[in-house]
């Protein structure tokens, strides 16, 4: 699994103009999940990110986590984080599981958060989002639960 998880004092996601997800202070994590991927990488995504310590504490260091500003997270899922685009210029999506496999595992990192005590919003499996990011820093961490990066 791969995510790219921005500190953000506000972001929200539209589907066909209803906001499905808005949160203030936390982090913006959109989640692509491959082909070979199972439970034991959504726990080690879910972990890491509600431990991630990229807030900063009251002498300006990044030693905070989003529990313990009391930040919530906002989650997409986005097939595209697995874009390989080192051949020619069209990206190839074939690293990406199919989506019947990405929602179980989606739906797993998003409970495991929520059971870490963390309130998770989310946007639309499958759907056309429009996601508004208000990046604060900006702070964007990559993530990849094979640590290929």
């Amino acid at each position: 699994m791969r995510a790219v998880v921005q500190r953000v004092v506000k972001a929200d996601v539209t589907v066909e103009e209803k906001v499905t997800g808005a949160i203030d202070q936390g982090l913006m994590v959109l989640l692509g999940v491959e082909d070979e991927d199972d439970t034991a990488d959504a726990v080690y995504l879910a972990d890491k990110i509600a431990g991630l310590r990229i807030f900063e504490d009251e002498d300006g260091k990044m030693n905070l986590s989003v529990k313990d500003v009391g930040g919530s997270l906002l989650t997409v899922s986005q097939f595209t984080l697995f874009g390989d685009c080192r051949k020619g210029k069209r990206p190839s999506f074939i690293k990406a599981a199919r989506p019947e496999k990405a929602i179980e595992l989606y739906r797993k990192f998003v409970d495991l958060c929520k059971e870490q005590g963390l309130p998770v919003e989310e946007g639309i499996f499958q759907a056309e989002m429009l996601v508004r990011i208000y990046n604060d820093g900006p702070v964007t961490i990559l993530l990849d639960s094979k640590k290929t990066f």
